[in-house]
């Protein structure tokens, strides 16, 4: 029997159970992974907690890295023993083994360890995605970046920096503000303390920004327009405070802005773009242009209280469970 996180009611981090499941044999098109590392990501917050709808019971997690230990037929492009990372598919990441559809695993570089690689799925394809696809930056804008020292926010910084792109980020205490600028961020906005439209204005000497990457939502939704330059963009690619609710006046009202929410699956498809996305990322990675490693570790066990600790703000960087 395999150990896996289920959960049968969504609720806070107390519905998570640790149970023995079965693992069956991969079918036609999939394979069997056995997880070394499993990524914690505010999205398993989201359908833990009912804000994102799931079918119940099920598991929770999307994202993991681990050793192929069987592959069905049909499937060419994956072998036993490889090591491979994914980050879209069914739900159910937080678990020893599972059974994966093949096409959306990604096999990693022997230069690229397991714990590195569990910090770059779901986060470091979330900053390519973001800076190459949804808004692509050309290098030498000035941005501003919500969440700064988070999973995704410090990948985003060393990505800014390789592209020579100036990048605000904001950042709820002065450790976190440090460890942003130790990772490439230009500018830091301690939002405990500072005023966000206040200080992007002063090193923008009154012009604002072209973007805003704003994965926080409902409480910086107002500071983000109010930073933006006149036909700004606003990319809402988060909602950790709250939901998102824009009136289109108001976007006009605020400068002609353009606003998107947009969701990795329409950015990731097909499997060879995905690939490619993987390879640039990996790129960075194998040239130091961006290193990452996991700031807090638990065991899967302690998924729930792992959940607390994201949700409390009280996490850094990227956080990871061991099976």
């Amino acid at each position: 029997m395999t150990q896996a996180i289920r959960f049968y009611e969504t609720g806070g981090p107390e519905v998570l159970r640790l149970e023995n499941v079965a693992v069956g044999d991969p079918g036609p098109g999939q394979a069997r992974v056995r997880h070394s590392y499993i990524a914690l990501n505010f999205i398993d917050v989201y359908f833990r907690s009912g804000r994102y709808p799931l079918a119940l019971p099920n598991g929770l997690g999307s994202d993991a890295v681990g050793v192929v230990e069987a592959v069905g037929t049909g499937v060419t492009d994956i072998r036993v023993g490889d090591r491979v990372g994914y980050l879209i598919g069914p739900q159910g990441a937080y678990a020893q083994a599972r059974v994966m559809p093949a096409e959306v695993l990604i096999p990693l570089p022997d230069g690229i360890s397991d714990r590195t690689a569990a910090t770059l799925m779901m986060k470091g394809m979330t900053a390519q995605y973001l800076f190459r696809q949804v808004y692509p930056l050309q290098g030498g804008e000035t941005i501003l970046y919500h969440a700064a020292a988070g999973g995704v926010g410090l990948i985003a910084c060393q990505w800014a920096r390789a592209m020579g792109v100036n990048m605000i980020g904001t950042v709820s205490t002065d450790e976190k503000a440090e460890l942003a600028r130790a990772n490439g961020c230009a500018h830091t906005i301690v939002t405990s303390r500072e005023n966000i439209v206040e200080r992007v204005k002063e090193i923008t000497a009154g012009k604002g920004v072209p973007v805003v990457y704003d994965s926080v939502g409902k409480d910086t939704l107002m500071d983000s327009l109010d930073c933006l330059q006149p036909r700004g963009s606003l990319v809402s690619n988060g909602t950790s405070s709250g939901s998102v609710v824009v009136d289109s006046s108001l976007l006009a009202a605020k400068g002609s802005i353009w606003m998107t929410r947009p969701a990795m699956m329409h950015y990731i498809q097909p499997r060879s773009h995905m690939l490619e996305m993987a390879a640039e990322l990996f790129e960075h990675v194998l040239a130091g242009r961006i290193v990452s490693e996991p700031q807090q570790e638990f065991a899967l066990a302690e998924a729930a209280q792992a959940h607390r600790a994201l949700e409390a703000r009280k996490t850094v960087g990227a956080t990871v469970l061991v099976p």
